[in-house]
């Protein structure tokens, strides 16, 4: 077995990112300062790191198409909890529609492949 830290603290983060989601309907805000945050949004940050992550440790592997397939969504996702931290419309429709394109061309693209 492989020990790869740098998969394994993606993995883990999206793990989290999954936990948050989840916990959202048993838990009240969690307190990060002097903020009240709800874990649905917390999680959405945790998953935006996450999928960053693994876009930098596939791309400097010279993984491209996972790279990329991580690094997009993982971008779009970093607008989503920007612009629910900014309370910004616009910037959630704009990470929503990036999440959303790099689904289609995720998919487009593992279709090529076949």
């Amino acid at each position: 077995m492989s020990h790869d830290l740098p998969r394994y603290a993606v993995g883990a983060l999206v793990g989290l990112a999954g936990v948050l989601l989840f916990a959202e309907p048993l838990v009240g805000p969690v307190a990060l300062g002097p903020v009240a945050v709800r874990p649905v949004a917390l999680s959405v940050g945790v998953l935006a790191l996450g999928l960053s992550l693994g876009g930098v440790l596939f791309l400097s592997r010279g993984q491209w198409f996972v790279g990329v397939a991580h690094a997009v969504p993982g971008v779009g996702f970093a607008v989503v909890f920007g612009a629910t931290v900014l309370g910004s419309e616009t910037g959630l429709l704009f990470g929503v529609a990036v999440v959303l394109g790099a689904c289609l061309a995720l998919a487009d693209g593992l279709r090529r492949q076949r």
